[in-house]
């Protein structure tokens, strides 16, 4: 088992772990718990009642956060032509098609997310063995397989967040940071929450949200109370 720190081990003592907090009083405590001395990220972890083996149940999406990540993300485009110049003008970081395709085959991985026009993606779905593994592939699910690059790059760079359920029926998505006001963090929340719950599969049957979470990058795990949301 592995040893943890000392403030970890403060921080956890400021958390009642037979207890679900409202939201409000969680993130309240969070960042009492949050003792690093960089300005850690703020998580949110459901455990759903899902069977990501079924296909239909198979939870995946983007959004665009209220109040962004408090993250810049380094966006690389690979598009052709006039994409290229919406590219550029939208703020993309890295903007080409081949050059950069045969960048990457050499190893070079400076950048957070791709986007790709549906036309390039006969030779970037050539990159599926380096790109999957890291959970860089572009995806229509989640917006970065498209021809409207202008709005997928500004989408990004304003704070938009993946989602994905996992093996375990586990979710987790960054909502911010320690710094932020927190309503703005309870507000992020309250937007990643609704929308997994609108996206609810029809054939999840019994509880959909078992537990929630929410935590700093250093900090422990403080319970959500998730009677109002939890889906009946």
């Amino acid at each position: 088992m592995v040893k943890k720190g000392k403030k970890y081990e403060e921080a956890l003592k400021l958390v009642d772990r037979t207890k679900t907090y409202d939201i409000k009083e969680a993130i309240a405590l969070l960042k009492q718990t949050a003792k690093a001395k960089f300005d850690e990220t703020v998580e949110v972890a459901y455990r759903l009642g899902v069977d990501p083996k079924k296909a239909d149940q198979q939870i995946r999406g983007a959004m665009v956060l209220p109040h962004g990540t408090g993250k810049t993300q380094r966006v690389l485009v690979f598009a052709k032509g006039d994409k290229l110049k919406e590219a550029e003008a939208a703020g993309a970081d890295y903007v080409g098609d081949q050059d950069l395709i045969n960048k990457i085959n050499q190893g070079w991985f400076d950048f957070d997310v791709i986007v790709a026009t549906p036309d390039m993606m006969g030779e970037v779905g050539k990159l599926g063995r380096v790109l999957g593994p890291k959970g860089l592939m572009p995806n229509p699910k989640t917006g970065t397989v498209t021809f409207e690059v202008e709005k997928a790059v500004k989408d990004i760079k304003a704070g938009k967040v993946e989602y994905r359920v996992d093996k375990s029926s586990n979710i987790h998505v960054p909502i911010g940071k320690v710094s932020f006001d927190d309503a703005k963090l309870v507000e992020n929340f309250e937007a990643i929450t609704d929308t997994l719950v609108r996206v609810k599969p029809q054939s999840s049957k019994g509880t959909y949200m078992k537990n929630v979470s929410v935590s700093s990058t250093m900090g422990p795990g403080i319970k959500v109370d998730t009677s109002s949301f939890a889906r009946r």
